[in-house]
């Protein structure tokens, strides 16, 4: 049967603003303050009554608008009511296509990939769930999850993989939201009601350190480094100066190098605290990326493809290579620290700024307007002379 006819038009639905906005007969197309729209019904369900003993009168999300036209919200509405004249409740008997979860899971996915960082991490988002939830519950329609079907997938993994598990929870929360915003389920998200009521074991984490050199023997290893004509020797030895990390130095570009001021800023959108860095570059680290030039590539430790950085793990199968076993590339970070600590008398909070680290309340992040480069460039300088004080020749172009 046709549709019937009402207030909104097709172009309506899409422009209207925040608010409930009525169609008649009990159709109503709310738009919530994020820009999502939904479909709801308004019905009495015949000789039912509520718990205070009046007509039964309830709300039923007819699905998101995006999905869901005009005409098949007005169809499925007057079947609702229809249902609700004869005394059935139309929540155990109306048709309605609800989505299952791995359907709205891989629609995130995609919406959502313009936020990522990079690539990998919206790779990694999806395969967690592929991995862990779509085998379980993935067919099962997102209306139809609640906190059983949430505990079936976290409680195996939730001791002995936890991480895994809170980030599984922190997506299947994600999901389930979106769904709700799409009008194809009610009710609050199952993963806050298990959090809330401390269903799941307490789990006592042990941080776990990036293994690192002991600050006595970096010169040593430093002097061997530096006879190796790898560039993964190059970027690894600027590692080693500068306390980065993997990611900032592999990344690195010329145009982010002011070689007047002796500079290196690395853009906020490569930090991991999103806020622009500035390392002050020692005669040191000059000598190793300034031969590098000459290589004429839009990055400075290219790897095996033009223009292109190498791996990320390329400096860590250096360290294996030289029969370096059991310390990270990103421990030597620590290394820095623990130098600066035992060798040097500048303040915590110059380290820590060396190290590109966020200290104090937010209130003193409010009023911290300087980066202290001049003090950190002192430090800097000693640290680079410390760790080249057993290399007798500079280092060398490629």
């Amino acid at each position: 049967m046709a549709a019937l006819s009402g207030k909104l038009t097709k172009n309506l639905v899409r422009t209207l603003g925040p608010g409930r906005h009525g169609d008649g007969s009990g159709l109503y197309l709310v738009v919530d303050p994020s820009g999502a729209r939904r479909w709801i019904v308004r019905v009495t369900v015949k000789g039912q009554r509520n718990r205070e003993g009046k007509p039964l009168r309830t709300d039923f999300g007819l699905g998101g608008a995006d999905v869901v036209t005009l005409n098949q919200a007005r169809d499925r509405a007057l079947e609702y009511r229809r249902l609700a004249k004869q005394g059935i409740n139309p929540r155990y008997n109306g048709r309605q296509e609800i989505p299952c979860f791995e359907e709205i899971a891989r629609q995130v996915h995609i919406e959502r990939l313009p936020t990522w960082k990079n690539p990998k991490h919206g790779q990694q988002w999806i395969n967690t769930l592929a991995e862990y939830v779509f085998p379980k519950i993935g067919r099962l329609p997102v209306s139809e999850i609640g906190q059983p079907e949430v505990l079936q997938v976290l409680l195996p993994v939730w001791t002995e993989k936890h991480e895994t598990a809170k980030r599984l929870a922190q997506r299947i929360k994600a999901v389930l939201d979106v769904a709700k915003s799409k009008g194809f389920r009610d009710g609050e998200n199952p993963v806050m009601t298990i959090r809330d009521a401390r269903v799941l074991p307490q789990v006592k984490q042990r941080v776990q350190h990036h293994k690192a050199m002991h600050w006595k023997d970096v010169p040593a290893f430093y002097s061997e480094l530096a006879t190796k004509d790898a560039m993964a020797a190059r970027a690894l030895m600027f590692t080693c100066l500068t306390a980065s990390r993997t990611s900032e130095v592999i990344n690195a570009t010329w145009a982010e190098f002011d070689f007047i001021e002796k500079h290196w800023i690395v853009p906020a959108d490569r930090m991991k605290a999103e806020q622009e860095h500035r390392v002050p570059l020692t005669p040191e680290m000059l000598a190793i990326i300034e031969p590098l030039r000459m290589l004429r590539s839009q990055v400075v430790f290219e790897g095996q493809k033009r223009h292109r950085p190498m791996s990320n793990m390329a400096m860590l199968m250096l360290l294996r290579r030289m029969n370096i076993q059991g310390i990270t590339v990103h421990g030597f970070r620590s290394t820095f620290r623990d130098w600066a600590a035992e060798q040097s008398d500048v303040s915590r909070e110059v380290v820590e700024m060396c190290l590109a680290h966020r200290i104090g309340s937010e209130v003193e992040l409010a009023y911290a307007r300087s980066d202290l480069l001049n003090k950190r460039r002192g430090l800097m300088e000693d640290w680079s002379r410390y760790v080249t004080s057993s290399t007798e020749t500079p280092s060398h172009a490629l």
